[in-house]
């Protein structure tokens, strides 16, 4: 009961929370010993010590805003969301390069991602947008402002970041349909989407890279032709390894610590860090992923279904489509189904913005059942017409200008 009074909100999601957390951990020690040779001597404990600071800071984000009313969530996420904007331009400009990408900026001696940061905060402003135009959603204007916005701030991250703007571009596709618009126009939205990427995709492939070798370009080709079997095992090595680990790694796994594919495989501990899971917990611990990604999903339609207010039920369907597409993408790569990405595995992988701003997603996440909570427990002993009147006044609360 003490627990419950403290950790508010959806024991399902803190279940799942605290799950990923303790596997992300033990994942990370094992994965970053070969790194902490190359890197800091030997100190394994450096990047351990390293993640469980991103995670402690997390975590402790996250039991704040599960505990903010949500009425508040609306309007610093439209600020916050243009703020993210803001600093993908300045990536641009003075991020750090790797692999001829500049994903990251320095902030305040730390390497700051913020497409991290506008995924978050764009799934936000469209679940409050479209919450206030439930009268008007069956207009055509209402999707394409929308899809304008959502160019706007993908268009900064597409040459650096391939993978995150289309992970965006699906989630932001997914509100709009549980937002009520119109299906013909979300169907005519992706079959143009269908259209651009064929054209991109015969534009790519008849392209000469010799004259582009400081882009993108020959990085997206090279994976999309080692995906299709149509260059050789040398450039497959990622996947090779990868497939190596998983396949090692049986129904129970070869134990904590033992993996050896993690002195093989190029960062076992973000990008493939599923496969030294597999590895080393064997099929037991992929499924207990899966569960765990499949069960937050669950609960948010859940929540969806026993909120009142539209623009709670869009976020925290957003937030947890968001976060376990991108966990299945991540598992895909790493089994050799989909081509490579670089997308990290949320709250498991390592990664300082990635850390921390999927931890506030979970926080509004958890904030967003803790007042569905409230709202029942209101209904329950004042009556419906308190939780009617409490859930109007929020809504006003939380207009955006």
């Amino acid at each position: 009961m003490k627990f419950r009074s403290i950790f508010k909100g959806d024991i399902y999601v803190w279940a799942i929370v605290f799950t990923l957390s303790v596997i992300g951990v033990l994942a990370v020690y094992s994965a970053t010993g070969t790194l902490a040779f190359a890197k800091q001597s030997g100190n394994t404990e450096f990047y351990l010590l390293r993640h469980l600071g991103f995670l402690v800071v997390g975590l402790f984000l996250m039991y704040l805003i599960h505990n903010i009313p949500v009425k508040y969530y609306a309007r610093p996420s439209q600020f916050l969301l243009w703020v993210s904007f803001l600093l993908l331009l300045a990536t641009l400009v003075v991020g750090y390069r790797i692999n001829n990408a500049a994903r990251v900026i320095p902030i305040l001696g730390f390497t700051f991602q913020p497409s991290d940061m506008a995924k978050v905060f764009l799934v936000m402003f469209m679940a409050k947008y479209l919450s206030k135009r439930q009268d008007s959603v069956h207009k055509s204007s209402v999707m394409w402002w929308l899809v304008g916005i959502i160019i706007i701030i993908i268009a900064p991250i597409i040459p650096e970041n391939l993978s995150t703007a289309l992970v965006i571009l699906t989630t932001s596709t997914m509100i709009m349909l549980l937002g009520r618009i119109k299906f013909k126009y979300i169907f005519s939205l992706v079959g143009a989407g269908v259209i651009l990427a064929g054209l991109f995709y015969l534009f790519l492939m008849n392209l000469d890279m010799s004259k582009y070798p400081n882009s993108r370009l020959p990085t997206w080709k090279k994976r999309i032709e080692t995906f299709m079997g149509k260059s050789d095992d040398d450039n497959n090595y990622q996947q090779n390894q990868a497939k190596l680990a998983v396949a090692s790694g049986g129904f129970w796994g070869k134990g904590p610590g033992n993996s050896t594919q993690r002195n093989f495989l190029p960062h076992p501990y973000s990008d493939f860090i599923f496969a030294i899971i597999v590895e080393e917990y064997g099929m037991l611990g992929a499924l207990i992923l899966i569960a765990a990604f499949i069960t937050l999903i669950i609960r948010a339609l859940k929540m969806a279904i026993d909120s009142q207010r539209s623009f709670a039920a869009l976020a925290v369907l957003g937030l947890a489509v968001s976060i376990s597409f991108q966990a299945f993408i991540h598992m895909g790569v790493s089994v050799g189904k989909l081509p490579v990405t670089g997308l990290t595995l949320p709250l498991v992988s390592m990664g300082g913005t990635s850390i921390l701003f999927n931890s506030i997603a979970f926080g509004i996440i958890l904030g967003i059942s803790r007042h569905i909570q409230e709202e029942k427990l209101i209904k329950s002993t004042s009556g419906p017409g308190a939780s009617i009147n409490e859930d109007k006044e929020s809504e006003e609360d939380s207009e955006i200008d």
